[in-house]
């Protein structure tokens, strides 16, 4: 989770940079990252798309970092919870790419890829844990 989420927050990252320089982020292997990154859902309530991705991925790798440090399985349980939001977005901004815009980035794509695998170790995490939300108040 600590190694995933740094890949997707470096991502989230290069894209929210190029986003406020005003640069679109080269695409070698396909066409359409101009399409996407400057779409009407590359931006929800004036705040780029990517800078909410570097967010949920830097808060998912500073839980993760936490229950390292701490050895307190909560920051592990909490990190986990927050995963199924990456996913949901991924899915939704996959289809929107596929369906709606008909263009890809790649760099989302990475993202989407990154935040799938990080709620697939989200659940495994709280399977082999047993937690659910009330054990988080004792």
């Amino acid at each position: 989770m600590l190694i995933l989420s740094l890949i997707g927050f470096s991502d989230s990252s290069y894209l929210t940079f190029k986003h406020y320089q005003g640069e679109i982020p080269p695409c070698s292997i396909l066409e359409g990252c101009e399409v996407v990154t400057t779409s009407e859902y590359s931006i929800v309530g004036g705040v780029p798309v990517a800078l909410l991705g570097a967010l949920f991925y830097l808060s998912v790798f500073l839980f993760t970092f936490l229950y390292f440090d701490s050895q307190n399985p909560k920051f592990l349980v909490l990190a986990a919870l927050l995963t199924p939001f990456g996913f949901i977005a991924s899915v939704l901004f996959v289809y929107i790419q596929l369906f709606v815009l008909g263009a890809i980035c790649v760099y989302c794509m990475g993202s989407a890829v990154t935040s799938t695998l990080l709620f697939v170790g989200g659940l495994l995490i709280l399977k082999r844990m047993s937690w659910t939300l009330e054990q988080l108040d004792n």
